[in-house]
């Protein structure tokens, strides 16, 4: 066929609602007092190694970039063990064609690792995040 191109399909797709929970889950472990680098890198599996963040207001850009996970690891294990307390809730899973929406409610207490500061927060959030293939490519991060 003429000017066509087609892209493979995946004749098995995947369960979105077991990766939206796989996910939750993983990302909690990160956030418990006790988590581990282990705990950090089962989240990370989840990811494409070019994952793409935004968290607004605090990251803008949600960027594809060679080095995503990477970043990821760095950020995540700067926090490691500085909750004293954590505990959240999954509220619901949408998803559409390359995507899944979760929200969820949170509440955390902690250390700050730089300041020392004590930190009491607690959020409903809604997180966009984009698929390829069985793997998350960009997290679209809304919190208030």
């Amino acid at each position: 066929m003429l000017g066509v191109s087609a892209s493979p399909v995946d004749a098995s797709p995947i369960d979105k609602d077991a990766l939206a929970k796989s996910y939750f889950s993983a990302w909690v472990k990160t956030q418990s007092p006790k988590a581990t680098a282990e705990d950090i890198e089962r989240y990370l599996d989840l990811l494409a190694d070019d994952v793409g963040h935004q968290h607004l207001p605090y990251d803008v850009d949600a960027s594809r970039h060679v080095v995503g996970k990477k970043e990821m690891r760095k950020g995540i294990m700067h926090y490691l063990g500085s909750h004293t307390r954590h505990s959240a809730r999954l509220n619901t899973i949408t998803h559409g064609f390359n995507l899944v929406v979760i929200s969820y409610e949170s509440a955390s207490t902690g250390v700050h690792p730089q300041t020392a500061e004590l930190i009491e927060q607690r959020y409903d959030t809604v997180e966009v995040l984009e698929l390829v293939g069985d793997k998350v490519a960009v997290i679209r991060k809304y919190s208030e």
